[in-house]
Protein backbone atom coordinates (compact mmCIF):
# COMPACT_ATOMS: atom_id res chain seq x y z
CA UNK A 1 0.00 0.00 0.00
CA UNK A 2 1.15 3.34 -0.41
CA UNK A 3 1.72 5.19 2.81
CA UNK A 4 3.21 9.04 3.70
CA UNK A 5 6.47 8.45 6.02
CA UNK A 6 8.79 10.11 8.29
CA UNK A 7 11.63 8.04 7.35
CA UNK A 8 14.12 9.78 9.72
CA UNK A 9 15.01 12.21 11.86
CA UNK A 10 15.31 15.72 9.39
CA UNK A 11 12.31 17.58 7.67
CA UNK A 12 9.81 16.11 5.36
CA UNK A 13 8.05 13.12 4.63
CA UNK A 14 8.03 10.91 2.28
CA UNK A 15 5.80 8.60 0.26
CA UNK A 16 6.83 5.02 0.17
CA UNK A 17 4.90 1.19 -0.39
CA UNK A 18 5.16 -0.69 2.58
CA UNK A 19 3.34 -3.67 3.63
CA UNK A 20 -1.02 -3.41 4.83
CA UNK A 21 -0.87 -3.89 8.17
CA UNK A 22 -1.67 -6.97 10.44
CA UNK A 23 -4.29 -6.78 12.61
CA UNK A 24 -4.61 -7.82 16.12
CA UNK A 25 -7.52 -9.92 17.58
CA UNK A 26 -8.99 -6.68 19.32
CA UNK A 27 -8.43 -4.47 15.81
CA UNK A 28 -10.01 -3.65 12.71
CA UNK A 29 -8.60 -2.91 9.34
CA UNK A 30 -9.93 0.13 7.42
CA UNK A 31 -9.48 0.93 4.06
CA UNK A 32 -8.93 5.19 4.33
CA UNK A 33 -11.07 7.34 2.56
CA UNK A 34 -9.91 10.64 3.72
CA UNK A 35 -7.47 12.17 5.93
CA UNK A 36 -6.67 16.16 6.85
CA UNK A 37 -3.57 17.22 7.61
CA UNK A 38 -3.57 18.43 11.14
CA UNK A 39 -0.84 21.06 13.04
CA UNK A 40 0.43 18.24 14.58
CA UNK A 41 1.49 16.89 11.15
CA UNK A 42 3.03 19.99 10.74
CA UNK A 43 5.24 19.77 13.30
CA UNK A 44 6.28 16.28 12.47
CA UNK A 45 6.83 17.59 8.41
CA UNK A 46 9.27 20.86 9.70
CA UNK A 47 11.16 18.30 12.03
CA UNK A 48 10.89 21.41 14.70
CA UNK A 49 11.82 20.85 18.68
CA UNK A 50 8.57 19.54 19.69
CA UNK A 51 8.76 16.79 16.40
CA UNK A 52 12.42 15.96 17.96
CA UNK A 53 11.62 15.37 21.27
CA UNK A 54 8.47 13.51 20.85
CA UNK A 55 8.72 11.03 17.39
CA UNK A 56 10.82 7.97 18.63
CA UNK A 57 10.60 5.49 16.32
CA UNK A 58 11.46 5.38 12.04
CA UNK A 59 10.23 4.73 9.84
CA UNK A 60 6.37 6.11 11.22
CA UNK A 61 3.23 6.79 9.27
CA UNK A 62 1.99 10.04 10.16
CA UNK A 63 -1.55 11.20 10.17
CA UNK A 64 -4.61 10.67 12.80
CA UNK A 65 -7.34 12.42 11.11
CA UNK A 66 -9.42 9.93 9.18
CA UNK A 67 -12.63 8.49 7.80
CA UNK A 68 -12.71 4.67 5.99
CA UNK A 69 -14.60 1.40 5.75
CA UNK A 70 -13.67 -1.79 7.49
CA UNK A 71 -12.40 -4.46 5.35
CA UNK A 72 -11.19 -6.43 8.32
CA UNK A 73 -11.98 -7.20 12.07
CA UNK A 74 -9.72 -9.16 14.83
CA UNK A 75 -11.49 -12.10 16.03
CA UNK A 76 -12.16 -10.55 19.02
CA UNK A 77 -14.13 -7.62 18.04
CA UNK A 78 -17.62 -7.43 18.28
CA UNK A 79 -19.91 -4.22 17.40
CA UNK A 80 -18.15 -3.95 14.27
CA UNK A 81 -18.39 -5.25 10.69
CA UNK A 82 -16.86 -5.90 7.38
CA UNK A 83 -18.37 -2.84 5.01
CA UNK A 84 -18.95 -0.61 8.30
CA UNK A 85 -18.17 3.24 7.80
CA UNK A 86 -15.66 4.78 10.27
CA UNK A 87 -13.40 7.06 12.01
CA UNK A 88 -11.64 6.95 15.05
CA UNK A 89 -10.45 8.89 17.90
CA UNK A 90 -6.42 9.15 17.79
CA UNK A 91 -5.65 8.78 21.00
CA UNK A 92 -5.90 4.92 22.20
CA UNK A 93 -6.43 4.10 25.42
CA UNK A 94 -4.84 1.40 27.63
CA UNK A 95 -8.51 0.89 29.32
CA UNK A 96 -7.04 -0.04 32.79
CA UNK A 97 -5.02 2.64 34.14
CA UNK A 98 -6.60 4.66 37.17
CA UNK A 99 -8.20 7.75 34.45
CA UNK A 100 -9.95 4.71 32.36
CA UNK A 101 -11.11 3.08 35.09
CA UNK A 102 -13.17 6.28 36.42
CA UNK A 103 -14.36 7.72 32.92
CA UNK A 104 -11.32 9.78 32.39
CA UNK A 105 -10.16 8.16 29.41
CA UNK A 106 -8.95 11.00 27.70
CA UNK A 107 -6.30 11.57 29.88
CA UNK A 108 -5.30 7.63 30.17
CA UNK A 109 -2.07 7.60 31.60
CA UNK A 110 -0.33 5.48 28.99
CA UNK A 111 -1.88 7.09 25.98
CA UNK A 112 -0.66 6.27 22.68
CA UNK A 113 -1.56 8.34 19.70
CA UNK A 114 -1.60 7.40 16.29
CA UNK A 115 0.81 9.02 13.73
CA UNK A 116 3.17 9.26 16.52
CA UNK A 117 3.37 6.47 19.10
CA UNK A 118 2.09 4.12 16.40
CA UNK A 119 1.53 4.33 12.69
CA UNK A 120 -1.34 6.15 11.71
CA UNK A 121 -3.63 7.05 8.46
CA UNK A 122 -1.69 8.79 5.66
CA UNK A 123 -1.81 5.57 4.38
CA UNK A 124 -4.33 3.29 2.26
CA UNK A 125 -4.68 0.86 4.79
CA UNK A 126 -4.96 1.80 8.98
CA UNK A 127 -5.33 -0.83 11.95
CA UNK A 128 -6.91 0.77 14.68
CA UNK A 129 -8.40 -1.10 17.98
CA UNK A 130 -12.34 -1.07 17.93
CA UNK A 131 -12.77 0.26 21.26
CA UNK A 132 -11.97 4.11 19.78
CA UNK A 133 -13.56 3.25 16.40
CA UNK A 134 -17.04 5.37 15.97
CA UNK A 135 -19.44 4.65 13.45
CA UNK A 136 -20.35 7.28 10.88
CA UNK A 137 -23.69 7.94 9.69
CA UNK A 138 -23.66 6.90 5.64
CA UNK A 139 -24.75 10.73 4.73
CA UNK A 140 -21.84 12.33 6.31
CA UNK A 141 -19.10 12.88 3.36
CA UNK A 142 -15.49 11.60 3.40
CA UNK A 143 -14.10 15.10 4.01
CA UNK A 144 -16.33 16.06 6.51
CA UNK A 145 -15.97 12.67 8.78
CA UNK A 146 -12.49 13.54 8.26
CA UNK A 147 -12.28 16.00 10.50
CA UNK A 148 -14.20 14.83 13.66
CA UNK A 149 -11.09 14.72 15.68
CA UNK A 150 -10.57 17.83 15.54
CA UNK A 151 -13.64 19.04 15.95
CA UNK A 152 -14.41 17.22 18.69
CA UNK A 153 -11.55 19.19 20.40
CA UNK A 154 -13.69 22.41 19.55
CA UNK A 155 -17.11 20.36 20.66
CA UNK A 156 -15.13 19.70 24.18
CA UNK A 157 -13.58 22.76 24.91
CA UNK A 158 -16.39 25.04 24.05
CA UNK A 159 -18.93 22.85 25.68
CA UNK A 160 -17.52 21.56 28.65
CA UNK A 161 -19.83 23.77 30.59
CA UNK A 162 -22.95 25.03 28.85
CA UNK A 163 -22.24 28.59 26.66
CA UNK A 164 -26.20 29.10 26.18
CA UNK A 165 -26.64 32.96 26.67
CA UNK A 166 -22.78 33.32 27.25
CA UNK A 167 -20.66 35.99 25.66
CA UNK A 168 -17.93 34.21 24.34
CA UNK A 169 -14.19 35.50 22.79
CA UNK A 170 -11.79 32.76 21.25
CA UNK A 171 -8.21 33.55 20.75
CA UNK A 172 -6.38 31.50 17.66
CA UNK A 173 -7.66 31.60 14.16
CA UNK A 174 -7.03 27.53 13.38
CA UNK A 175 -9.61 25.42 12.45
CA UNK A 176 -10.20 24.00 16.08
CA UNK A 177 -11.05 27.82 16.76
CA UNK A 178 -13.43 28.39 13.33
CA UNK A 179 -14.76 24.75 14.83
CA UNK A 180 -15.38 26.30 18.04
CA UNK A 181 -17.37 29.87 16.61
CA UNK A 182 -20.02 27.43 14.96
CA UNK A 183 -20.28 25.24 18.30
CA UNK A 184 -20.69 28.03 20.33
CA UNK A 185 -23.61 29.82 17.36
CA UNK A 186 -25.37 26.64 17.39
CA UNK A 187 -25.34 26.10 20.97
CA UNK A 188 -26.96 29.65 22.07
CA UNK A 189 -24.21 31.81 22.72
CA UNK A 190 -25.03 35.17 23.28
CA UNK A 191 -22.18 36.61 21.67
CA UNK A 192 -19.21 35.38 20.01
CA UNK A 193 -15.92 36.61 18.97
CA UNK A 194 -12.18 36.35 17.61
CA UNK A 195 -8.99 37.24 18.30
CA UNK A 196 -6.77 35.94 15.09
CA UNK A 197 -4.29 37.19 12.48
CA UNK A 198 -5.12 36.25 9.07
CA UNK A 199 -7.77 38.07 7.06
CA UNK A 200 -9.04 34.71 4.74
CA UNK A 201 -9.49 33.11 8.57
CA UNK A 202 -11.25 35.95 9.78
CA UNK A 203 -13.95 35.88 7.06
CA UNK A 204 -13.82 32.12 7.67
CA UNK A 205 -15.15 33.05 11.38
CA UNK A 206 -17.80 34.89 10.77
CA UNK A 207 -19.07 32.35 8.27
CA UNK A 208 -18.75 30.30 11.11
CA UNK A 209 -20.36 32.29 13.27
CA UNK A 210 -18.93 34.63 15.21
CA UNK A 211 -20.03 38.20 15.84
CA UNK A 212 -16.85 39.95 15.85
CA UNK A 213 -13.01 39.60 14.37
CA UNK A 214 -10.17 41.42 15.97
CA UNK A 215 -7.16 41.12 15.05
CA UNK A 216 -4.57 40.09 17.78
CA UNK A 217 -2.03 43.23 17.77
CA UNK A 218 -4.69 45.83 17.25
CA UNK A 219 -4.24 48.65 19.23
CA UNK A 220 -6.93 49.03 21.80
CA UNK A 221 -8.04 45.75 21.14
CA UNK A 222 -8.63 44.76 25.47
CA UNK A 223 -10.75 47.76 25.88
CA UNK A 224 -12.57 47.37 22.48
CA UNK A 225 -13.74 44.20 23.77
CA UNK A 226 -14.48 45.22 27.19
CA UNK A 227 -16.86 48.25 26.04
CA UNK A 228 -18.66 46.07 24.34
CA UNK A 229 -19.17 43.52 27.06
CA UNK A 230 -20.55 46.79 29.23
CA UNK A 231 -17.28 47.09 31.02
CA UNK A 232 -17.91 43.08 32.93
CA UNK A 233 -16.08 41.04 30.79
CA UNK A 234 -16.48 38.10 28.67
CA UNK A 235 -17.92 35.07 30.32
CA UNK A 236 -16.26 32.72 28.56
CA UNK A 237 -12.47 32.33 26.74
CA UNK A 238 -11.34 29.47 24.54
CA UNK A 239 -7.60 30.10 24.39
CA UNK A 240 -6.52 28.00 20.97
CA UNK A 241 -3.65 29.94 20.31
CA UNK A 242 -0.69 29.02 22.25
CA UNK A 243 0.94 32.18 22.82
CA UNK A 244 1.72 33.66 26.40
CA UNK A 245 0.22 36.88 24.47
CA UNK A 246 -2.84 35.39 23.71
CA UNK A 247 -3.09 34.20 27.31
CA UNK A 248 -2.36 37.00 28.86
CA UNK A 249 -5.11 39.20 26.83
CA UNK A 250 -7.63 36.11 27.66
CA UNK A 251 -7.14 36.68 31.05
CA UNK A 252 -7.24 40.08 30.97
CA UNK A 253 -11.41 40.17 28.99
CA UNK A 254 -12.44 37.07 31.44
CA UNK A 255 -14.90 38.39 33.74
CA UNK A 256 -14.78 37.64 37.77
CA UNK A 257 -16.43 34.25 38.25
CA UNK A 258 -15.69 33.43 34.35
CA UNK A 259 -14.30 30.30 32.51
CA UNK A 260 -11.39 29.80 30.44
CA UNK A 261 -10.94 26.90 28.65
CA UNK A 262 -6.70 26.04 27.64
CA UNK A 263 -6.45 24.18 24.71
CA UNK A 264 -3.51 26.11 22.59
CA UNK A 265 -0.41 24.13 23.36
CA UNK A 266 2.36 26.41 24.37
CA UNK A 267 6.31 25.59 23.08
CA UNK A 268 7.48 26.50 26.39
CA UNK A 269 6.58 27.67 29.76
CA UNK A 270 4.49 31.00 30.86
CA UNK A 271 4.77 33.28 33.08
CA UNK A 272 1.04 34.12 34.78
CA UNK A 273 -0.33 36.05 37.82
CA UNK A 274 -2.07 33.72 39.47
CA UNK A 275 -3.27 35.71 42.79
CA UNK A 276 -4.97 38.75 40.32
CA UNK A 277 -5.69 36.91 37.03
CA UNK A 278 -7.12 33.54 38.64
CA UNK A 279 -7.46 33.41 42.55
CA UNK A 280 -9.17 36.70 43.26
CA UNK A 281 -11.22 36.89 39.83
CA UNK A 282 -13.05 33.64 40.91
CA UNK A 283 -11.86 31.95 37.28
CA UNK A 284 -12.83 28.61 36.45
CA UNK A 285 -9.73 27.02 34.29
CA UNK A 286 -10.16 24.11 32.03
CA UNK A 287 -7.09 22.13 30.18
CA UNK A 288 -8.49 20.53 27.36
CA UNK A 289 -7.06 17.74 26.09
CA UNK A 290 -8.53 15.33 23.55
CA UNK A 291 -11.93 14.63 23.63
CA UNK A 292 -14.41 12.55 26.05
CA UNK A 293 -14.74 9.29 25.01
CA UNK A 294 -17.13 9.01 24.07
CA UNK A 295 -19.88 12.00 24.66
CA UNK A 296 -17.63 14.44 22.66
CA UNK A 297 -18.27 11.76 20.02
CA UNK A 298 -22.12 11.96 20.34
CA UNK A 299 -22.71 15.33 20.91
CA UNK A 300 -20.69 15.84 17.60
CA UNK A 301 -23.19 13.12 15.32
CA UNK A 302 -26.26 15.10 16.88
CA UNK A 303 -24.47 18.53 15.61
CA UNK A 304 -23.85 17.48 12.52
CA UNK A 305 -27.01 15.29 11.84
CA UNK A 306 -29.01 18.21 12.80
CA UNK A 307 -27.86 20.07 9.47
CA UNK A 308 -27.52 23.55 12.15
CA UNK A 309 -23.67 22.75 12.23
CA UNK A 310 -22.23 23.17 8.92
CA UNK A 311 -18.15 22.82 8.88
CA UNK A 312 -17.94 22.99 5.04
CA UNK A 313 -16.64 26.61 4.82
CA UNK A 314 -13.43 25.24 7.09
CA UNK A 315 -12.54 22.42 4.46
CA UNK A 316 -10.55 24.95 2.15
CA UNK A 317 -8.89 22.13 0.22
CA UNK A 318 -9.38 18.73 -0.87
CA UNK A 319 -6.23 16.83 -2.66
CA UNK A 320 -5.34 13.68 -4.01
CA UNK A 321 -3.49 11.61 -1.49
CA UNK A 322 -0.54 11.45 -3.78
CA UNK A 323 -0.23 15.45 -3.82
CA UNK A 324 0.36 15.59 -0.28
CA UNK A 325 3.53 17.84 -0.50
CA UNK A 326 1.10 20.26 -2.31
CA UNK A 327 -0.98 20.35 0.88
CA UNK A 328 1.53 20.99 3.12
CA UNK A 329 3.09 23.81 1.44
CA UNK A 330 -0.36 24.95 1.37
CA UNK A 331 -0.64 25.24 5.06
CA UNK A 332 2.89 26.66 5.49
CA UNK A 333 2.28 29.22 2.55
CA UNK A 334 1.70 32.75 4.17
CA UNK A 335 -0.12 34.83 4.12
CA UNK A 336 -2.37 32.12 5.32
CA UNK A 337 -5.13 31.02 2.82
CA UNK A 338 -5.73 26.99 3.65
CA UNK A 339 -7.29 26.43 6.82
CA UNK A 340 -7.90 22.67 6.23
CA UNK A 341 -6.83 20.35 3.77
CA UNK A 342 -8.28 17.14 2.92
CA UNK A 343 -6.40 13.97 1.30
CA UNK A 344 -8.46 11.91 -0.83
CA UNK A 345 -8.11 8.36 -1.53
Amino acid sequence: MRAILKKGPHPGLEISQVNIPSIKHDEVLIKVLAASICGTDLHIYKWNRWAQERIKHFPTITGHEFSGKIVETGYGVSGFSVGDYVSSDSHIVCGECLQCRIGQQHVCSNLKIMGIDRDGCFAEYVAVPSKVVWKNDDSLPPEIASVQDPLGNAVYCTLVEPVTGKSVIIIGDGPIGLFSAGIARVSGAGWIGLIGHHASRMDAAKVMGADATFHGDEEGLISTIMNITGGVGVDVVLEMSGSEKGLEQGLSLLRKGGRLSAFGLFPQPVSIDITNRIIFKGITLYGINGRILFDTWYRMHNLLKSGRLDISHVITHKLPFDEFEKGFALLMERPKKAIKVVLML
